[in-house]
């Protein structure tokens, strides 16, 4: 997935983008709002993370903002905000959920996870398709009782598809879930790693429209 993490604490900044980084997403991290506005309109993501008390202003005021302009990205609040009425507050401004700092890393990731799963119509967070028995959490992937050894790059490249089974994503389209701002992405990036998803999953599973992309196979 790509993320938006807007965050103006450094540290806890660093550790939440090298938590996502490290399941496999691309995080852009700013710690402005004006800057998360800025990056909302050139780019498409995923999921938002959004603290609450920024230096430039209050994200609850971004949030509205965004769902009252038609953003339907999902969100989660991070914010030391405990209180109920806060909760509320963010919940009824259209967050999807709240995390209280200091909160656990890997609850992070499992939060992030089932979010995604809901936006994409999969609250299941097993699934089988192509003879493959897909496991969203874990983000593990098992063929005929094996589990398969995918990387976090590739788990990222097969996880796009998944979310979209039939739907011919572009070779643009694919980096965006792998690569922050300002990476370096070699012309042949998505191609190397359709490859070795290919040598692990079957190459029945990805098809692909040349000169346009790529999708994952819905039998």
């Amino acid at each position: 997935m790509r993320i938006l993490l807007i965050e103006d604490t450094v540290a806890l900044g660093e550790a939440i983008r090298e938590q996502i980084a490290d399941d496999g997403h691309a995080v852009d991290w700013v710690r402005l709002l004006k800057e998360a506005r800025a990056c909302v309109l050139t780019t498409r993501y995923d999921l938002i993370l959004l603290d609450l008390m920024l230096p430039d202003g209050r994200g609850l005021d971004f949030l509205q903002q965004q769902r009252g302009a038609g953003n339907s990205t999902p969100v989660i609040i991070l914010t030391a905000l405990d209180q109920i009425t806060d909760r509320i507050n963010g919940l009824n401004a259209g967050a999807d959920d709240y995390l209280v700092k200091p909160f656990d890393l890997n609850e992070l990731s499992a939060r992030l996870a089932a979010v995604a799963r809901r936006y994409h119509g999969n609250p299941n967070p097993v699934l089988n398709i192509c003879g493959l028995e897909v496991d969203l959490v874990s983000h593990s992937v098992h063929k005929n009782g094996q589990m398969l050894d995918l990387t976090a790059r590739e788990w990222a490249v097969f996880e796009a598809l998944l979310q979209r089974p039939g739907t011919l994503l572009s070779k643009a389209q694919l980096e965006d879930h792998l690569y922050e701002f300002g990476a370096e992405i070699e012309s042949n990036t998505i191609e190397v790693y359709v490859s070795r998803l290919r040598k692990r999953l079957g190459r029945e599973v990805i098809e692909t429209v040349r000169g346009m992309g790529y999708r994952l196979a819905l039998s």
